[in-house]
């Protein structure tokens, strides 16, 4: 097994990561930016190193520095994570000239599945369906005549995209050439590339994605879906696993198409295929994620497979441990992404300090954070800074735990999307499971700020009465040199200052 890891993340992944280095004997190496020189990440590995300023583009994303730290502290590998250089193929790449091993895909793999008007090409050939659309290269014009052809609505999708970016919907013939316009300098600015192409909008569709493993010895298999329809802009915010759309049969077909896919590209590691599922039960490949996703928690929670642990193993060159008919779906789990935006005001990005923090803990809940009372909340990263995730032996039951734990869950100094999914979990067709990719462009979730708001001055006013009394009013852990976590008292200024900040 590897000696020592490099994390080449930030936030709850690079912790996420450091744990299951720390379960298995392996030492592990964080790198942060200027911004993050006080980030738990860096407090809990084995080592650390500045790897340049905030800006992403100037730390987090200059692989050469990355692998020259690796190097220089003397790590067999690099774990990337999410995000960043995650699918960066010329990345992965540089590491296995470097002699550094790259925790994922080979970059041949991420190459064919990063642009995704090959990656339609390559699965198509594997028999995988595919959602009516276009080549990728086609003029403005060329793409009118397409859209036609495939009949409105379309999306505008970037070639090299993700996240959401580059992303149009397009309603009406009028809206077409404005929206591949704003879909190519979005596409430009976050991918350097342009290129755009246009599928076929499938109506009332869920968004369900098959989570696969792969060894170096041909053996693939998947671990079931995940539901990811609960989206705004087309950014996931709540993932769960199993899917109410999807039985036993489906599940079957989906996992075996999804391997299909996998096997194209002879891919090894820890991927995810992600598909459109509409009304009919009909199933259309979106794209492959060569990559750890967000919501992996919630397929380890209903499965209990550790997927970080299997990806180092897999990158070790070991076999998988568990095999296709080994594989079983328990209970249900929900993910909500607890995002530093305001629900109030369009889910615009929140910064400042934490004055307080709390999290839920309790029966079925598990919390991947990288929050903590003196944390500096900026605008240079992902506005996600926690995922709550509640296990039950049934939806229900996941569900009722999701809602207690958001009701125990207090960071103060930042808006946070809290209050949304509290009012998200109150919604009568989320509980019922009815619900598309669309479902937020039509019903809106009541955003309990109010309540939250005051519940946060009654926890930070009973903070400053137990300080004036002496007591250890809150805490928050951080590693020192043995990494053992200590406790240390947030001083009464900074609890007047999240007082003024909620009054």
């Amino acid at each position: 097994m590897f000696q020592k890891i490099l994390i080449a993340n930030r936030g709850e992944i690079a912790l996420r990561i450091i744990r299951a280095c720390q379960e298995r004997g392996i030492k592990t190496v964080a790198v942060y930016s200027e911004a993050d020189r006080s980030a738990l990440h860096v407090r809990y590995a084995d080592e650390a190193y500045c790897i340049g300023p905030a800006p992403a583009s100037e730390s987090y994303l200059r692989g050469d520095v990355i692998i020259d730290t690796a190097r220089k502290a003397g790590a067999d590998a690099i774990h990337p994570g999410y995000g960043f250089l995650a699918e960066n193929a010329a990345f992965a790449a540089a590491c296995r000239d470097a002699g550094v091993t790259f925790i994922g895909p080979s970059p041949e793999a991420i190459a064919a599945m990063g642009d995704k008007v090959t990656a339609r090409a390559t699965v198509a050939k594997a028999g995988v369906p595919l959602i009516p659309g276009t080549p990728a290269g086609l003029s403005d014009d060329e793409l009118r005549a397409a859209a036609e052809e495939i009949g409105y609505p379309v999306l505008v999708k970037a070639s090299a995209g993700g996240g959401g970016k580059g992303m149009r919907m397009v309603y009406h013939p009028d809206e077409l050439m404005s929206s591949l316009a704003a879909a190519r300098r979005e596409a430009l600015k976050a991918f350097g590339d342009d290129t755009v192409y246009l599928e076929k909008v499938v109506e009332g569709a869920r968004h369900v994605e098959i989570q696969i493993l792969a060894d170096m010895h041909g053996n693939v298999i998947h671990l079931g879906e995940r539901e990811c329809s609960i989206q705004r802009r087309h950014q996931k915010l709540v993932e769960e696993s199993p899917s109410v759309a999807v039985d036993d049969d489906l599940r079957e077909r989906m996992g075996a198409v999804a391997v299909a896919a996998a096997k194209a590209v002879n891919y090894v590691s820890a991927g995810t295929v992600e598909f459109l599922l509409d009304k009919d039960k009909n199933f259309y490949f979106l794209e492959m994620n060569t990559r750890l996703q967000v919501e992996h928690p919630v397929t380890e929670m209903v499965t209990g497979v550790d997927i970080v642990k299997e990806m180092i193993a897999i990158a070790d060159g070991r076999r998988l441990r568990i095999r296709q008919e080994d594989v079983e779906m328990k209970g249900w789990a929900i993910e909500a992404r607890i995002t530093a935006e305001d629900p109030d005001n369009n889910f615009m990005p929140s910064t400042g300090k934490i004055v307080a923090l709390r999290e839920p803990t309790g029966p079925g809940i598990r919390i991947e954070s990288s929050v903590y009372v003196g944390m500096e909340v900026g605008l240079y990263y992902d506005p996600m800074i926690a995922k709550l995730i509640a296990y039950g032996e049934n939806r229900a039951e996941a569900i009722l735990r999701l809602r207690r734990a958001l009701t125990e869950y207090r960071i103060a100094g930042v808006k946070t999307s809290i209050p949304f999914h509290l009012g998200l979990v109150d919604t009568p067709r989320f509980q019922w499971g009815q619900f598309d990719t669309r479902f937020l462009e039509t019903h809106k979730p009541p955003v309990t700020d109010d309540i939250e708001q005051k519940r946060q001055i009654a926890a930070l006013v009973s903070a400053l009465l137990l300080h004036q009394r002496g007591q250890q009013a809150i805490t928050f852990a951080h590693a020192e040199g043995n990494g053992q976590p200590s406790i240390s008292v947030w001083r009464k200024a900074a609890l007047l200052e999240g007082l003024q900040k909620l009054i």
